[in-house]
């Protein structure tokens, strides 16, 4: 038997597109002598569907796609993830269903049990649980299918769950399994996406074939990174990392486990790519092509162009240099180099004249009060302006460039650096956006050095720096990721070492600046926990404010 991974690029409610995509990706796989073809979770549709789920022509569609590509499964044996109407009264209306699809019919239908309602997932939402487990026979093996989150629970050891759907099809003596994931990309998931593949093949004594999504869809971001592992545990292979392809396997040599593959892992490495291909897929899917941003000259701004250009192309980028009077002319200078380097249309635009007229206007006002982040807001307020203007008249979509650092704690200007339709590095923290560009400057001088080793700064007011305000980026980063990531409280983190008063005045402005991080941009998901659908905090809660 041949088996053919579809590492699968969905769009989500493009029926049509993905089905033709699914077709043509059939077809390959049949003239390579494939015997099935599994695609990935919901493939039909796209994941996260969310409520497009409730509208019953979305479902209509998704059926009218499973009758097609059952008609195609003539030779080949298709699996396929699509959501299922519930027949019963009780209950979700849909289940979320991977099918096996052979002799030009629908053959058989395994419903997913387990149900993940954490971080960004939330299908008991919309999707009744299993509650009978069953295989599929072909070719005179035994198959069991799972869907995505059925394998995370091997022998009952998650507490999330109180079912191990595999044990419940053990007794079916299944030779082989199949599983059709949506597992969303974090820098720090694929060892284990691999430990608990290797859970299951350790347990049940079985090959698996693991097919994973690719590509972004708005924030959340699918990898690849599609498994294929030996019963002995070895990694037979493992598939490209944001990469769309097909891959055909030998059944007997997965078996006989001599081979052991799997993808190089470098954490930026991995961020780079996911960037890029979240950039690439929320223009390419929404049909947009260009895109603005403000360069200042810093290194946030320098990174996020270099990415933009890199996944869009330089002609598709256009940038606006907007010194103010607080501005130093090495920070015009580094932005008009870079934009030089890269080859992306640039325009200066000096902020200080409008910033003079609104302070015309307010004199009357703000007679007797002195200069403070009012002055400063209004700085970057313009500066959103100016970027929103060139967006609307050009039909640029401007990207936001605030890191995951400032994000946190608010350092940032609601309607002025915050704008923007798409966050790229709202996931990133600052000392890692300092190793992304040293890694795009890995094979020589991109982003110009002095963007790099100077001190960060908003220039909003005479020698500002960021350190004026927040602490150090390395301190305020770590105490960030144990709180935000690893929900460290203050006992915990001062436990760790951390100064008692600059814990609690960060987990503060954390609090309190959540109302900022309701109003921006999505943000391109990086690490396990992003500001955004997988973070629900309130806006007006006391806790540690």
């Amino acid at each position: 038997m041949r088996i053919a991974i579809a590492q699968f690029n969905a769009h989500i409610g493009n029926f049509e597109g993905n089905l033709t995509k699914m077709l043509q990706m059939t077809e390959d796989a049949k003239q390579q002598g494939a015997d099935i073809i599994c695609f990935p979770e919901l493939a039909t549709c796209g994941y996260p569907a969310r409520d497009f789920l409730e509208f019953d022509d979305f479902i209509h569609q998704a059926d009218a796609s499973i009758h097609t590509l059952a008609k195609a499964a003539q030779g080949i044996a298709i699996v396929v993830g699509s959501p299922t109407r519930n027949p019963q009264i009780e209950g979700k209306d849909l289940y979320n269903s991977v099918y096996f699809l052979a002799y030009g019919r629908v053959e058989f239908v395994q419903h997913k049990a387990l149900l993940p309602t954490y971080d960004v997932f939330d299908e008991y939402r919309y999707f009744q649980p299993a509650s009978e487990f069953k295989i599929v026979e072909y070719m005179g093996k035994r198959i069991a299918l799972t869907v995505c989150e059925d394998i995370w629970n091997v022998g009952n050891e998650n507490p999330l769950y109180t079912i191990c759907p595999m044990d419940e099809m053990m007794p079916y003596q299944p030779e082989l399994m199949i599983n059709v994931s949506a597992s969303p990309f974090s820098h720090d998931h694929a060892p284990e996406r691999i430990h608990v593949v290797r859970a299951n093949v350790e347990r049940y004594n079985v090959p698996i074939f693991y097919v994973n999504h690719v590509g972004g869809q708005t924030e959340l971001l699918f990898d690849g990174g599609s498994v294929v592992m030996s019963p002995n545990g070895n990694v037979h292979d493992e598939m490209p990392f944001f990469e769309e392809c097909i891959r055909v396997y030998e059944l007997d040599e997965v078996m006989a486990g001599q081979k052991q593959v799997e993808q190089t892992r470098n954490k930026i490495a991995l961020m780079h790519d996911a960037l890029l291909m979240g950039i690439r897929d929320y223009f390419g899917k929404l049909g947009l092509k260009k895109a603005i941003l403000g360069l200042s000259g810093g290194i946030d701004s320098a990174v996020t162009v270099v990415l933009a250009a890199r996944a869009l192309g330089a002609d598709n980028v256009r940038v606006l240099l907007m010194p103010s009077q607080y501005s130093s002319d090495h920070s015009v200078n580094d932005a008009r180099k870079l934009a030089e380097n890269l080859g992306v249309q640039y325009d200066l635009l000096a902020v200080e004249p409008m910033y003079q007229a609104y302070m015309e206007t307010l004199k009357p006002h703000f007679w007797g009060f002195p200069f403070n982040i009012t002055e400063e807001n209004l700085q970057a307020r313009i500066r959103g302006m100016l970027l929103m203007a060139f967006s609307n008249k050009f039909g640029h979509i401007l990207l936001n460039t605030s890191n995951k650092s400032e994000m946190a704690v608010g350092y940032g200007t609601l309607y002025g650096d915050m704008c923007g339709g798409l966050s790229v590095l709202g996931d990133v923290y600052k000392t890692e956006v300092y190793e992304l560009a040293h890694y795009i400057n890995k094979d020589g001088e991109v982003i110009p050095e002095n963007s790099i080793t100077k001190p960060p700064s908003a220039e909003l007011r005479p020698d500002q720096k960021d350190s004026d305000s927040l602490p150090d980026y390395d301190i305020l980063d770590a105490v960030l990721y144990n709180y935000i990531e690893r929900h460290q409280g203050p006992k915990e983190l001062i436990e760790m070492g951390f100064d008692d008063a600059l814990v609690r005045r960060v987990l503060r402005l954390v609090n309190i600046n959540e109302f900022k991080r309701h109003q921006t941009a999505p943000v391109l998901r990086v690490s396990a926990k992003a500001f955004g659908m997988g973070r629900r905090m309130p806006i007006v809660g006391k806790y540690l404010s």
